[in-house]
């Protein structure tokens, strides 16, 4: 049991019986009145925001998130499938919609953490920065070749980003998951 000023910034709280991720939160006391804390939480099922305040008398469940990998196969139409990584009779599918923006990072095979609410899988978690093979990249042109030109590359999975004009084709690069930005060329 968390206590309202226990209430953090990255804690994961059961709220109405859904996760919430607690994005912000300020502690205000003002004039005679009893402090409370004003937080911005985010569900883990809907990705909706919302607001709330708690009172010093509140108290709320931290949220048991249960996590385990998962390996990614492949998607055939709306259905995305993965399997138990030691277990690959273990298999099952996932809507798109529920793992639509995950999805553009991952190729056959890539090992993903599934995160549980319950016993029900309600997200992936993809590591903040992954390696892939550059599938097409145009020449540089010449005279386009100023400080911090980019040009647009297609990576091994078909994801396209804005890369440095030195990325060749078939070289690996590192990509940041949070921001899906080029982040450098990957030490082999």
């Amino acid at each position: 049991m968390l206590s309202y000023n226990e209430i953090k910034r990255g804690k994961v709280i059961e709220y109405n019986g859904e996760p919430f991720k607690v994005m912000t939160n300020w502690i205000v006391k003002k004039n005679r009145n009893k402090p409370t804390n004003q937080t911005k939480l985010k569900s883990l099922i809907s990705g909706k925001n919302i607001e709330v305040t708690f009172h010093a008398k509140d108290k709320v469940d931290e949220a048991e998130i249960e996590r385990k990998d998962l390996k990614y196969l492949y998607q055939k139409g709306k259905e995305v499938w993965f399997c138990n990584p030691d277990d690959p009779k273990d298999r099952f599918s996932l809507d798109l919609e529920m793992v639509e923006d995950e999805l553009k990072y991952l190729k056959s095979n890539d090992i993903v953490r599934g995160e549980y609410f319950k016993g029900e899988l309600i997200g992936l978690t993809l590591p903040p920065k992954i390696i892939m093979t550059v599938k097409e990249a145009p020449d540089a042109v010449a005279g386009n070749t100023t400080s911090g030109a980019m040009k647009k590359i297609i990576l091994e999975n078909g994801l396209e980003i804005m890369a440095p004009l030195f990325i060749k084709e078939g070289e690996k690069v590192v990509i940041n998951t949070e921001t899906g930005e080029y982040s450098e060329r990957a030490k082999e």
